[in-house]
């Protein structure tokens, strides 16, 4: 069965799509910790980010660090933290959040944002790619 990321790349899930190539899709996080909270995947399904072979691996974390800066300058703060949990979704996926301490990194607090709070926030990174 594929995992609900796969049907996100598929287009069978709608998403607050922010990039995407052929490889990677880049989309918000419907459940983030902080505002502009990014998820990052390689659209070929794979479970655990080490099982990607080098090629995705290294094309997955490029394709990452050009969404970083977006999201920094669409969302104030001091930096782009980086996390790689796997345990959530069975789908090797990076999480880029704005952050400003360390707590903000914490997965415990979640932020419920409405359909159009996301959109516009979409919007907002989108326009520094």
């Amino acid at each position: 069965m594929p995992s609900i990321f796969s049907r996100i790349a598929a287009g069978e899930i709608p998403a607050h799509k922010i990039a995407e190539t052929d490889d990677y899709l880049a989309f918000l996080d419907v459940m983030p910790t902080a505002t502009g909270h990014t998820l990052v995947i390689p659209k070929k399904e794979i479970d655990y980010i080490f099982d990607l072979d080098d090629e995705l691996y290294l094309g997955l974390m490029a394709f990452a660090k050009k969404i970083a800066p977006a999201i920094e300058k669409a969302i104030p703060c001091k930096r782009i933290g980086v996390a790689v949990v796997g345990l959530e979704v069975p789908h090797a996926h990076v999480h880029l959040i704005p952050i400003n301490t360390m707590s903000d990194m914490n997965f415990s607090n979640k932020l419920k944002p409405s359909q159009d709070e996301l959109a516009k926030t979409a919007e907002k990174i989108r326009s520094f790619l």
